[in-house]
């Protein structure tokens, strides 16, 4: 014998899960679409926040083109600078050397030409100091000439030294120690010296640095010149003011 089943029917309620299948279906569009805007949206709220910084980004990079543009210009200025610099010191250089070549001229003429009655021999023309731009630092020339028509060399040495006071007590400061350790530096004292009628130290003209040591205050230069079989010869430079 069958086994029977009852099923009731509604006719409404299938109509209504048909539409809600529908509005499903037609749903998923719409999400869809309503989701790419919303992203769409956020895409350009973000753009516009970051415009103003792309747009700072951009400036500043016009900046340090600028920037490097000047540093440019400055490192050619610099180089032109020390070109000019450089080309000075070789014109004084090359003047220091023509001075001295008229100086060695001049004391030889005066030197022939010296009255009879006066003494031959050496003569300390000059100490000649010149102050830098740098503290304690100085630059010197000493000038050396000969009186008469000899032909052999004039031989000897120098004894040169700075005078002044350290404190409470009278210095005396031998030429050598204070140029220690900068170019054309001394190496010790005394000084030889060989020429027949003029001599530079240092040599060709040029002139040497000397400097001085903390807490001293120098007044005057003393230059002793020895030529064997001769008296002693000294004279006293004063020392430059400092104005």
């Amino acid at each position: 014998m069958g086994t029977w089943e009852v099923r009731l029917s509604d006719p409404g309620r299938v109509r209504r899960a048909r539409l809600a299948f529908l509005l499903a279906i037609l749903l998923i569009p719409v999400a869809f679409y309503s989701g790419t805007l919303w992203q769409a949206h956020n895409t350009q709220a973000v753009v516009a926040e970051h415009q103003p910084m792309q747009a700072r980004i951009l400036e500043l990079e016009a900046e340090l083109d600028e920037v490097r543009q000047r540093l440019t210009v400055v490192g050619s200025g610099k180089n032109v600078a020390q070109q000019a610099n450089e080309q000075n010191r070789l014109t004084i250089k090359l003047l220091e050397e023509q001075i001295y070549k008229q100086q060695q001229d001049l004391a030889f003429y005066k030197g022939v030409l010296a009255p009879a009655s006066r003494r031959e021999g050496l003569r300390v023309r000059a100490f000649e100091l010149q102050a830098t731009d740098k503290p304690l630092h100085f630059r010197y020339k000493l000038l050396l000439s000969r009186v008469g028509k000899g032909d052999t060399p004039l031989a000897g040495q120098l004894l040169i030294t700075v005078e002044g006071r350290q404190g409470d007590k009278a210095v005396s400061l031998p030429l050598a120690e204070l140029t220690r350790g900068l170019p054309d530096q001394l190496n010790a004292q005394p000084l030889p010296f060989s020429f027949k009628h003029f001599q530079a130290i240092p040599d060709a003209g040029r002139f040497a640095e000397l400097r001085l040591p903390e807490g001293f205050e120098p007044s005057q230069v003393k230059v002793r010149a020895e030529v064997k079989g001769e008296k002693p010869l000294e004279r006293v430079f004063k020392w430059i003011d400092k104005e």
